[in-house]
């Protein structure tokens, strides 16, 4: 039996399993203790509703509260090991009947002590009068609702404010809102937790309260948020990671708990990346194991613990944790409690392959299966394998296995594959238990510097040593605390070892002290990096490539985690992913009440940095070309468009319809899809829409759209939008009826565009309405030559992608219509194709193009000299007002060049139909390529565009035979 097949055995076979549940001796005594009770469960899987039927026939009978509880867990544990041990139940089924257990327990007890204090005291008053909430924490496999089925359940009391209960009617029996919940607490604690003739309920564990055993037994809200804030510890963050109220029941269902989350939330998820929790996770990790290995010195029995040793359950769980502590503040879809929910959630982040989530979910699932049947021996709350050869022979069969040796054997391959991750996580192999070396730890070196004034002498560049000696030494780092000194003293070590390896550069390290001195308290970047080596020397490469990069690196430091994700280099922009993660993120937000304007905004700027880091990287490494990177920056400003348009519109007070009917006309170097980083976008909003309050509606949002992509907030901005381009430009309505913007075009009516806007218009689109990774990656600027001619990449700014399809529509917002489909693509494409095909006096035309182009030339002097890849003659605007011309006075004969493909395309499709003499279409076109090269290369780091006159010769002469065969 192998692991593949061994968990559907069970189900499979159930007839093989029949009365396997006797073998426990648990289920023994209570067969022979309950015979009478066992029948008043209802049939088949307990739920609540089946729970609280059984509950009340137990009183009925004549027993009291507490009792009949007890008695309930008795027959309700019976029933567990039928159904797992002989039907086959699944994981879910058991945990989830176990939590059922514990809320409706818990919820009882509450009512029990609430109604027992009352008549002594008067309930609880807020200052408002009214009754003071009062909340039962479930923490650990509780909150997760994983419970196990002789597990404690760890709990915290909480109430939400200071106060004094009402009293009697004669005036006695006041005592403190605190006094009053320390009692219902102790209430509580006994009907649940005491043991009596019929056993416990469940053991209540308060040690995760605040100041664990050594606090109050419970505490208000705003005590609770005073902990956290000043002496939380980082282990903490873990535990209340689970945290979720889960009593009394009509407290929860009314929203009274609604302010926990405001409490709890920041303290466990971060606004920023948190890697300083990988060293209280090892911690943590170290007394657990070198506890368990302490109860099982002498013993080696307890060796075989299935949940605190090696590769057991509680690593899968950290495993989880560690990644949802420190990626959950910016992942708001991370933020879920039960184990194997979170596995995938990691995994379709990007944070763990795919594979490897399911093979620890498979492992963790095998695991708690085996930790179950553990306890059904005896019902004891342990997780040790039995040693009796018979528990251990029903403990194989009950999972499927014809023996023990092959459960074994599956046993210890689940345990190696959670190390492994777990040790692979946390950056290590495990030491030699003989000499308790690592076995790829590196020979010893010389000693290391023991501060920071020593590492100058590690190098031998003089200019680093200067720079490291003189940085060093300032004030500001000299003021540093011990740990952090201590930290950077690590990373400073380590790039010097690179640097004398040869592995980075002068420049690279140089720039890296720059990027330090601008994080100087940031402490949680030193330890990611410190975590994460590969991270570290990849930050120097690109820092050391080029100074765009490393100031965008300063100004967005977050981003360097992205530098982490294995497929980085492998893959492109994927648009579709990204609307999909977004609308993910904002569902997550929503279900916490956090959607509003502020982390939406966060949401989107976060993205948009990441993804142009990605794709910055994946330049400055040579990765993509130069057209690759204006294509992938290009399909995230649309991608960001879509989501922002959605947003924003479901954000408008004035919004009058579930879809706004508006198009985003894209112009410039978005709408020729040859954006760069940090573009502007050249944007003409239209709409379609014969309600009265369209025009207003839609300035409004429009106004609100200009300002969600261009507000500087704390986390920077998207872009900046030029709206220049508008019918009658700035002196125009900053949104347009698009039948008043076909006119425009068309030349209709006394109120037409300019020569020059139908130049733009050559290079105009729809922000396409599907992300281009969703219908397939379009090439790259060029290739569609190679390809032939084929439909323009048209499209419309819709109020949603597909990639967002299921998104739920605004509160109170009507069911969709048949707005739904708004496209104005086909009526753009009908305009631009009558302006592209209009009829015009070529000689004309060429006289204003030229005249244009020579005016551009006395605004942009240049000095003698020199020449400006853009400005001067034989530059890319030349090569640029070619294809224009080439666009506006034959496409009527050459409908080839109506597709929007980008200059070179079109340059090359205009030699091939004879436009151009042989060979300078295409020599124009390289020559293009090569100047948008040169361009890119140097304002990535931040170097003038103007270049020795007698640099790329060829490239000029290329272009001034273009000009000259089209202008003469």
């Amino acid at each position: 039996m192998t692991r593949g097949n061994a968990q559907g055995f069970a189900s499979e076979q159930t007839p093989a399993l029949a009365g396997l549940a006797s073998h426990s001796r648990m289920v023994q005594r209570l067969r022979r203790r309950y015979p009478d009770e066992l029948g008043l469960l209802p049939a088949g899987t307990p739920s609540r509703a089946s729970l609280v039927e059984c509950l009340a026939t137990l009183r009925a009978r004549g027993h009291d509260t507490g009792a009949a509880l007890r008695i309930l867990r008795q027959l309700v544990l019976e029933r567990l090991v039928v159904l797992d041990c002989e039907q086959g139940a699944a994981l879910a089924t058991v945990t989830g009947v176990m939590t059922a257990l514990a809320e409706l327990a818990l919820d009882v007890a509450c009512a029990d002590a609430f109604a027992h204090l009352d008549a002594r005291h008067g309930e609880p008053r807020a200052a408002s009068g009214a009754r003071t909430p009062f909340w039962v924490m479930g923490m650990g496999k509780l909150g997760a609702r994983e419970l196990n089925v002789s597990s404690d359940i760890d709990l915290v009391y909480l109430y939400d404010e200071e106060g004094e209960t009402r009293g009697l009617a004669d005036g006695r029996g006041r005592v403190s809102v605190h006094e009053y919940f320390t009692r219902a607490a102790r209430h509580i604690g006994a009907l649940i937790g005491d043991v009596t003739e019929h056993g416990f309920v469940f053991r209540v564990d308060l040690a995760l309260r605040p100041n664990g055993n050594s606090g109050p037994t419970v505490c208000s809200l705003e005590t609770l948020e005073e902990y956290m804030l000043v002496q939380g510890r980082e282990w903490e963050r873990f535990a209340w990671l689970k945290g979720r109220a889960v009593a009394p029941r009509a407290a929860i269902a009314a929203g009274a708990a609604a302010p926990l989350r405001g409490v709890v939330q920041p303290f466990v998820f971060r606004k920023y990346l948190d890697y300083s929790v990988f060293d209280s996770l090892r911690v943590l990790h170290r007394q657990i194991r070198e506890h368990a290995n302490r109860r099982s010195a002498g013993r080696p029995g307890r060796a075989n613990d299935v949940k605190l040793s090696r590769g057991g359950i509680r690593e899968v769980e950290f495993i989880v944790q560690l990644l949802q502590v420190v990626r959950g503040g910016q992942y708001p879809e991370l933020r879920t409690r039960p184990t194997l929910k979170a596995l995938q959630r990691v995994a379709r982040a990007g944070l763990m392959p795919q594979a490897t989530a399911d093979a620890l979910a498979a492992a963790y699932t095998f695991l708690r299966r085996v930790e179950h049947r553990i306890q059904y021996l005896d019902d004891q709350q342990t997780h040790v394998l039995p040693t009796r050869d018979d528990d251990l022979d029903w403990l194989a069969h009950t999972l499927g296995y014809a023996s023990v040796c092959p459960f074994l054997g599956d046993l210890d391959a689940h345990r190696e594959t959670v190390a492994e991750e777990f040790d692979r996580l946390l950056g290590g192999s495990v030491p030699c238990r003989t000499c308790g070396k690592k076995p790829d730890a590196p020979a010893p070196a010389a000693p290391a510097p023991n501060d920071l004034d020593e590492v100058a002498a590690l190098v031998a560049s003089a200019g680093v040593q200067e720079a490291l000696t003189r940085w060093c030494r300032e004030p500001r780092v000299q003021a540093l605390r011990d740990s952090t000194r201590q930290r950077l003293l690590q990373l400073l070590v380590r790039t010097a070892g690179w640097l004398g390896e040869g592995r980075v550069g002068d420049t690279a390290v140089l720039r890296f002290i720059d990027w330090l001195d601008s994080l100087l308290r940031r402490e949680s970047y030193y330890v990611l990096l410190l975590e994460r080596p590969a991270v570290h020397e990849r930050l120097l490469r690109v820092l050391g490539m080029a100074r765009w990069p490393a100031r965008y690196l300063m100004q967005h430091p977050g981003v360097i985690d992205e530098l982490a994700g294995p497929s980085l280099l492998a893959q492109r922009f994927d648009a579709a992913q990204l609307e999909r993660e977004l609308e993910e993120r904002r569902l997550a937000l929503a279900r916490g009440g956090e959607d509003d304007e502020e982390n939406l905004l966060g949401l989107l700027r976060r993205a948009h940095q990441a993804e142009v880091f990605r794709t910055l990287v994946r330049d400055v490494e040579r990765r993509i070309t130069v057209e690759q990177v204006a294509d992938d920056l290009s399909a995230l400003a649309d991608a960001i468009l879509r989501v922002t348009v959605r947003w924003c519109w479901s954000r408008l007070r004035q919004r009058h319809r579930v879809v706004p009917r508006l198009g985003l006309i894209a112009y410039g170097k978005l709408g020729g899809k040859e954006l760069g980083y940090g573009g502007d976008l050249d944007l003409v909003f239209v709409f379609d829409d014969d309600d009265e309050r369209a025009p207003e509606v839609y300035a409004a949002f429009v106004r609100k759209l200009i300002t969600w992509l261009s507000l500087q907030t704390g986390e920077g901005h998207l872009y900046d939008i030029d709206t220049a381009l508008r019918p009658n430009g700035s002196s125009g309505l900053l949104v347009t009826r698009f039948d008043a913007y076909a006119d425009y075009q068309q030349q209709r009516g006394s109120n037409t565009a300019w020569t020059w806007e139908h130049q733009a218009m050559t290079r105009a689109r729809m922000v396409p309405p599907r992300s281009p990774a969703a219908q397939g990656a379009l090439p790259p600027e060029g290739a569609a030559a190679r390809l032939g001619s084929g439909p323009a990449a048209d499209g419309v700014v819709p109020p949603h992608s597909p990639a967002a399809q299921g998104a739920l529509p605004p509160e109170g917002a009507p069911a969709e219509t048949d707005d739904e489909a708004f496209d104005l693509t086909a009526r753009f494409d009908a305009v631009r194709h009558a302006v592209l095909t209009a009829p015009r006096d070529r000689a004309a035309l060429r006289a204003e193009i030229a005249d244009m182009r020579r005016r551009m030339h006395a605004a942009n002097p240049v000095r003698p000299g020199l020449f400006d890849l853009k400005n001067s003659p034989g530059g890319m605007i030349d090569a640029e007002f070619v294809t224009q011309y080439l666009v506006l006075a034959h496409t009527a004969e050459h409908p080839e060049l109506e597709p929007n493909l980008g200059n070179i395309a079109l340059l090359i499709r205009a030699e091939d139909a004879g436009l151009l003499p042989p060979g300078v279409g295409r020599a124009g076109a390289d020559a293009y390529r090569s100047l948008r090269f040169a361009q890119h290369i140097a304002r990535l780091d931040e170097q003038p565009t103007q270049v020795p006159e007698e640099s790329l010769a060829q490239e000029r002469t290329a272009i001034g035979a273009l000009w000259q065969a089209v202008f003469g």
